[in-house]
């Protein structure tokens, strides 16, 4: 993702391609074989869903159909609507297809080897499908033009405190390195790199891998895609229709960024991919350290790949992921035992606030809404830390210093 390529367009001019690479070390034969097995899982879940939702559609007819006639006969739209959410399903489907067909080579080092037009659809599990349905609906989140007001809520607190912090006025942004890990469908890195800033994406889901290679690298005209985001949801529906409203996406061509914009996602697990220490100015996580069976190891790792004087801008809960999963590793802190784990590896809090309403995903239209009271801080790695024998500090405030030096100098 976001490492040029030398492809021409039907012009003849050089495209930019924003293509996944994966860094994670070398796995032993059988973990490889549980990698290629995961990937053809979510696969299969992308190709199944056609045939999951209908069976949901084709239950509320069989619901239906059980009424008395005489309640029926109250209801003449009930199942051509369940007729309009089909067609909803089928286009779904579409576009769903149209991003399985742009992933199978989606990676630079891994191939997994099956013939695809071979392959029978498989039946996916609850879980896996209610993960793409989640999926579909980050398009609205990170992509559309009905998510802006979430993305001013949740993205725009996160850029205004790097442009605080490394003021493009006083330093060569292209040289302040950001990381966004969880970095989902990829707007909130994509709009950093836009403001000039060398950032990186990591994600470790297939399904917002597969679903971010499309939209960055498929999606070339505005509002070209359409999605049916709300067809899933059969409850807290104030009317029909806005079960069946389309959203359209991406809001913005993601093929526009600045030349020589530094940009790019990495495909893997956060804390074995970013293992280099002192390496980032600066890491923006949002609603990201709840996804950790352990937090601690978040915040050991951010920690690390942190340089002297980077900082660390998070916004967001604490939904921990896998709490009630079972056989799975999963200690869930208070923020104020979260907070106290920061402290304690060295941060320093420079901005906290513990109350910024927001939502995730939210279906505006649904007569059911969920509201995070979510955290906001800004925690520094001192700059006084010592690397490789030398004293560093941040990189604008060092960039600062010797612009002052130089004009002293010609004073």
């Amino acid at each position: 993702m976001a490492e040029a390529t030398g492809e021409l367009n039907a012009d003849g001019e050089q495209e930019e391609a924003y293509f996944y690479r994966e860094r994670i070390k070398c796995a032993p034969d059988e973990e490889d074989r549980l990698e290629r097995q995961h990937f053809w899982k979510v696969i299969d879940a992308f190709r199944y869903y056609r045939i999951h939702v209908h069976e949901r559609v084709n239950r509320s007819e069989r619901q239906f159909r059980f009424l008395p006639e005489h309640h029926q006969m109250l209801l003449p739209n009930f199942l051509p609507n369940l007729a309009k959410i089909r067609h909803c399903v089928d286009h779904n489907q579409e576009v769903l297809q149209a991003i399985v067909l742009n992933c199978i080579h989606m990676f630079e080092n891994m191939e997994y080897g099956e013939d695809d037009d071979l392959r029978k659809v498989q039946p996916s599990s609850t879980f896996d499908m209610d993960k793409l349905k989640s999926t579909i609906k980050q398009f609205v989140r990170d992509w559309s033009e009905t998510g802006k007001p979430e993305r001013d809520t949740c993205y725009q607190p996160l850029i205004d405190e790097i442009l605080r912090i490394f003021p493009r006025d006083k330093c060569d942004a292209s040289k302040v390195s950001i990381l966004v890990p969880g970095a989902g469908l990829g707007r909130l890195a994509w709009e950093i790199a836009r403001l000039g800033y060398a950032c990186q994406g990591n994600e470790w889901s297939f399904f917002m891998l597969f679903s971010s290679n499309f939209v960055l690298n498929r999606c070339e005209e505005v509002n070209s895609m359409i999605l049916y985001p709300w067809i899933h949801q059969f409850s807290n529906n104030r009317r029909s229709s806005d079960q069946m409203r389309p959203v359209t996406f991406p809001d913005i061509k993601p093929q526009s960024l600045p030349p020589n914009s530094d940009f790019s996602m990495v495909a893997g697990d956060f804390k074995e991919v970013y293992t280099e220490p002192n390496t980032w100015d600066c890491v923006t996580t949002c609603f990201f350290i709840d996804t950790a069976h352990n937090v601690i190891d978040y915040i050991e790792t951010i920690w690390n790949i942190l340089k002297p004087g980077g900082v660390w801008i998070n916004l967001g809960p604490l939904l921990y992921h896998f709490e009630n999963m079972a056989n799975e590793l999963s200690v869930e802190l208070s923020y104020e035992d979260v907070k106290a784990v920061i402290l304690k590896y060295g941060f320093q809090m420079e901005v906290e606030r513990e109350s910024v309403p927001t939502t995730y995903t939210e279906n505006e239209k649904s007569m059911l809404k969920y509201l995070y009271d979510c955290v906001f801080f800004v925690a520094r790695k001192p700059a006084h830390l010592f690397s490789n024998g030398f004293q560093t500090a941040n990189r604008c405030q060092f960039e600062e210093s010797e612009q002052n030096e130089t004009n002293d100098d010609m004073t």
